[in-house]
């Protein structure tokens, strides 16, 4: 599946637009953050990045400097009015850069989207329709991670048998459980800025979200840090790296349990 990298503020248009391209392809939410998007762009891997121009004046244009010297492989779709694409204007000249202009259709943007793929429309419905009926049932398990390789080894460990989504810090991670509920997350203890138990928290604040089981993931094996995990009630914790086969057991027994 094509994987595509959504960059912009999370508001109803951008939510629409990631509601309907998720049917298509891998879509992963980035914030308008340089630091965050060099992570996500080697964490992800991206075949495509899409930009909303909704607050133009506020993103971080570092951003595009960023795409077009590090990642000028990658092609990179804009959605805006032409003023707001106009502050980026010297980036479109070289073909990487191609703006939409706002109000779109979705069906302009997936047009876009697979001609920048160099994919058929017909042929990415045919497939997405397969895997719509091939992956009915799959839990959703939400990795939680400031660490771009333990995401992937723990994506590598899942993606069999879940439906698998990924987050760099406790803020993207609330952002991606508003977006689409997740059956079990599974949670770095040890992040900056926000850590486990400050994401924990605003889990549990949420009447939406706090009978969400979680499992804490930890790289400290001492008894303190053990029993301050413990002290917070987690479905279950996990020393990093944890075995697979133990942990699809207890993943599974959580899921059963509720």
């Amino acid at each position: 599946m094509k994987k595509i990298l959504l960059i912009g503020k999370l508001n109803s248009v951008l939510k629409e637009t990631n509601h309907f391209l998720s049917q298509y392809f891998h879509v992963q939410l980035c914030s308008e953050n340089a630091g965050v998007l060099e992570g996500m762009l080697k964490i992800v891997n991206p075949d495509l990045v899409l930009i909303s121009l909704i607050g133009a004046y506020d993103i971080d244009t570092s951003i595009f400097f960023l795409l077009n010297n590090s990642y000028s492989q990658i092609p990179v779709l804009t959605i805006g009015t032409k003023e707001e694409s106009s502050t980026f204007f010297k980036y479109y000249e070289d073909g990487q850069f191609e703006n939409l202009i706002r109000p779109v259709e979705n069906s302009a943007i997936m047009g876009a989207v697979c001609r920048r793929l160099c994919i058929d429309i017909e042929e990415a419905e045919q497939e997405a329709a397969g895997r719509k009926q091939k992956a009915s049932g799959k839990k959703r398990i939400l990795v939680v991670d400031d660490n771009g390789t333990a995401l992937r080894t723990m994506k590598a460990m899942l993606e069999d048998r879940y439906d698998v989504a990924l987050a760099v810090s406790g803020a993207q991670a609330m952002t991606s459980i508003g977006r689409q509920r997740p059956d079990l997350i599974l949670l770095d203890y040890e992040m900056p800025v926000c850590d486990g138990r400050m994401t924990l928290e605003m889990i549990r604040a949420d009447e939406e979200m706090k009978d969400i089981p979680v499992v804490f993931l930890t790289a400290i094996n001492d008894r303190a840090n053990i029993e301050a995990v413990l002290k917070l009630k987690p479905a279950g914790y996990f020393l990093k790296p944890p075995v697979k086969d133990h942990l699809l057991g207890e993943i599974e027994k959580i899921l059963h349990a509720e």
